[in-house]
């Protein structure tokens, strides 16, 4: 993909392999290409959409394990992105119903500043790739220079374990919301970041931060979205069979960037006409949303449908 002429959805952060294991059977280990932000870019490439890549992978086995495994999805991975001494790992132990807890080998050192074409209409960011240094004031340029021509989307997708105390993380989060024309968090990430304050009052906050749109995913209670404008709307979620839910948040915000894309909201000239959002389109939002992470979690892994599948 010539990333100076098409427009395009470019994400940007950690590529990296989950060796996931099952606490019931630890033998039965695997080694999966992910990461929030590369996992939001396969999700895109699935359904159709042009999407990118700026992320941080070694010259070595993982590294071309990764490049592969998203090229097969038709993500495009940046040349900049092969510059680290060593591809990012993250160890998944799955309990009884499936969720994932994570701790990661991590090195996150992108190139900076990080190069976005003008072509990037959205411009994607999240989780610990937005927190963890020397990297996250990269990415944080890097979408404050993109705002000139894109919409900012971000997830924190908080991941404890390498984010540090929940008052250093939001410091850094907070930065990232108040750039950003639209968040999608979810209700564990808010409740660990503000210490349990009400859902209601945290989303008010951030609204009047800068973005226009904010979504709270609340697991099998369906998610919520708020506009800046006082539009309200819950998703109602189906009867499926969790298989797991890893990559299902990952899936879920590929969908919003998905249904955003065909909406028309992409391009900074969009950012007025995201002030004015219906419901009828807000809900058109959630439901591509959900329609796409029920898929996810009905199967194992970071297995997001393909368009042709929905």
């Amino acid at each position: 993909m010539d990333l100076t002429t098409t427009p395009h959805i470019l994400a940007i952060g950690e590529a990296l392999i989950d060796v996931v294991t099952p606490a019931n059977d630890p033998s039965n280990r695997k080694e999966i290409p992910g990461g929030s932000p590369a996992n939001v870019a396969m999700t895109l490439g699935r359904l159709g959409r042009a999407v990118a890549l700026q992320t941080w992978i070694g010259n070595d086995p993982y590294g071309d394990m990764i490049a592969e495994h998203f090229a097969a999805s038709n993500v495009y991975i940046t040349p900049e992105s092969r510059g680290a001494t060593r591809t990012t790992t993250a160890n998944a132990l799955l309990d009884e119903r499936g969720a994932a807890t994570y701790t990661f080998d991590m090195e996150w050192a992108p190139t900076s500043p990080i190069t976005v074409s003008p072509q990037a209409r959205i411009v994607e960011a999240g989780s610990i790739s937005a927190v963890v240094e020397p990297g996250a004031h990269a990415v944080l340029d890097a979408l404050v220079s993109a705002r000139q021509h894109a919409l900012i989307t971000y997830d924190p997708n908080a991941r404890p374990s390498i984010m540090g105390t929940p008052e250093e993380a939001w410091r850094i989060v907070s930065r990232f919301v108040a750039v950003s024309d639209v968040v999608k968090v979810s209700d564990e990430d808010i409740a660990w970041l503000t210490n349990n304050r009400p859902l209601d009052e945290v989303v008010t906050e951030w609204l009047n931060m800068g973005p226009q749109l904010v979504i709270v995913t609340r697991g099998g209670k369906g998610a919520i979205a708020r506009t800046s404008s006082g539009v309200v709307c819950e998703s109602s979620p189906n009867d499926v069979k969790v298989v797991d839910t890893v990559g299902a948040g990952d899936s879920f915000m590929g969908a919003i960037l998905d249904a955003m894309w065909a909406l028309g909201f992409h391009g900074a000239e969009a950012r007025h006409a995201l002030r004015s959002l219906s419901e009828e389109q807000v809900r058109a939002i959630l439901a591509r949303a959900t329609e796409v992470s029920e898929v996810t979690i009905s199967r194992a892994g970071a297995n997001p449908p393909w368009a042709h599948e929905l």
